[in-house]
């Protein structure tokens, strides 16, 4: 007969979680797949609003996480306008106007192109751990996956979320969904991540979700056609004279 005190042992054991991973390690695991020395990607963001939804194509360009650009291709409305961002700073041109101006402050909040994306969504590239204390919370089924849900504290100041709750799949280490929380506790945003791919060594989101929960609409589809890791980029694009060019 098995020994009362090991039964309960083994049930404390499966109760408290205590054969999860550490959440710092999971974390490592993630921003193996997700992040990257550079990359290249060609996508498609469709917005979907109350009455209709509208597709704005684009090509970005990423080096680390301190410099990207991004120039989009249609409609013939946005064609032509290009965002630079370069240590923590974000320039954009507008072809109708000919003018560069720079997004600082409060108006990184803002919404981009009227998604529900905001400029801060886009240039914080940074991995999850030099930004996030982590901890394990549980285990669920996700789909037909099963993940890890990690809760996330922002360790740092600059930082567009204080916290986070993710699903990782288990088996993959990519995140399948998340909530983006305000200090207060308040939701912000839900993020779906579908689509997962093997791609140069790598698990990664094809298609992602975000819908603001503050908003109207039916959220914002970031689809990405084509995604190159470790590319050869030439230092020029990476400057204020190539939002011109």
């Amino acid at each position: 007969m098995i020994n009362k005190a090991i039964i309960i042992l083994i049930l404390l054991t499966i109760t408290l979680g205590f054969d999860y991973p550490e959440g710092s390690a999971i974390l490592e695991k993630v921003d193996q797949n997700m992040s990257s020395k550079n990359r290249v990607i060609e996508s498609s963001m469709t917005i979907n609003g109350k009455r209709n939804s509208r597709t704005i194509a684009s090509k970005s360009i990423s080096e680390g996480t301190k410099k990207s650009f991004t120039e989009y291709l249609s409609p013939a409305s946005e064609k032509g306008t290009k965002m630079l961002k370069l240590e923590g700073k974000l320039w954009i041109y507008s072809p109708s106007t000919d003018r560069i101006i720079q997004i600082s402050g409060n108006m990184l909040r803002q919404s981009v192109m009227g998604s529900d994306l905001s400029y801060e969504d886009m240039m914080d590239d940074r991995k999850l751990a030099d930004i996030y204390s982590s901890k394990v919370a549980g285990e669920e089924k996700t789909g037909d996956r099963n993940t890890f849900i990690i809760e996330l504290t922002a360790k740092v100041e600059d930082v567009a979320y204080y916290r986070q709750k993710m699903w990782i799949d288990q088996e993959r280490y990519v995140p399948l969904k998340a909530e983006l929380y305000a200090r207060s506790g308040q939701l912000l945003k839900r993020v779906e991540f579908k689509d997962i791919q093997r791609i140069q060594s790598r698990w990664f989101p094809a298609t992602i979700l975000y819908k603001d929960v503050l908003k109207d609409g039916n959220g914002t589809e970031f689809k990405m056609t084509t995604i190159k890791f470790d590319q050869k980029i030439p230092d020029y694009i990476f400057t204020k004279a190539a939002l011109k060019q």
